[in-house]
Order: structure tokens, then C-alpha cells, then sequence
């Protein structure tokens, strides 16, 4: 009979027969290493959305607001990355970070809102 080893630490299973690790430690270990290339890249993205979403959420606390773009770039806003696109049946696009979006107006004003349950 054929020995079944952890694929992290090559100890013998002694379990259930489709067990892969010993351990919730070893199971954790081997996924994270699988994951480590796009790991900083991934981080690093969702760090600058998290950051988007966040500046939104503080300078629209009543959920519909216009200001200057400047205002928005002087918070460190990167306009590059949002989560998703919202066009409306006029042809204007709101881009959302999660659940805070926003809209160019003219002039550099960008009109901040919060997604209605309507909105997909």
C-alpha cells in the first residue's frame, strides 16, 4: 500500500482518504506559496482601491457631493483604478470604487455619490 505524505512537510497522513496536509499550518503554508507571485501585485492594487474608496467615503459623508478634482488628487486619488463602471442610459459614466463613485462634471468638478440598490 502506497503511503500518503503531507505536500508541505512530507510527514505520513493519517485520515481520510483525499487528506493532502497534516495540518491547518502546512495546508496554509503550501496555498500561500502558491500564491506569493501575484501576491504584491494584487496587494498593491487593492491597497490603492482600498485608499479610493476611502478618500470617496470621507469627502462625500452625506452620499452626493461636488467638488474640485484637485481636492480629490490633493487626498492622493488615483484616478487609474476604480472597481467598476456605471453608464447611464444618457452615456454618462460614474466609476466606482466598491460602493463610492464619482462623475466628471465640467470645469474639473467631479460629483461624488454613493451607489443606490438600483445600481448593478
Amino acid at each position: 500500500m502506497k503511503v500518503r505524505t503531507c505536500n508541505e512537510c512530507d510527514l505520513e497522513l493519517v485520515g481520510r482518504k483525499g487528506q493532502k496536509f497534516c495540518s491547518d499550518y502546512c495546508r496554509n503554508t503550501f496555498n500561500n506559496r502558491q500564491n506569493e507571485d501575484s501576491t504584491a501585485y494584487v496587494r498593491r492594487i487593492n491597497g490603492i482601491l482600498r485608499k479610493n474608496r476611502r478618500i470617496l467615503e470621507t469627502l462625500n459623508p452625506n452620499g452626493k457631493i461636488t467638488l474640485a478634482g484637485i481636492t480629490l488628487a490633493e487626498e492622493g486619488f488615483n484616478f487609474h483604478y476604480f472597481t467598476s463602471i456605471y453608464k447611464t442610459q444618457k452615456g454618462s459614466l460614474y466609476y466606482y470604487c466598491y460602493d463610492h463613485g464619482y462623475i466628471k462634471t465640467e470645469n474639473d468638478q467631479y460629483m461624488l455619490v454613493f451607489k443606490q440598490d438600483y445600481v448593478k
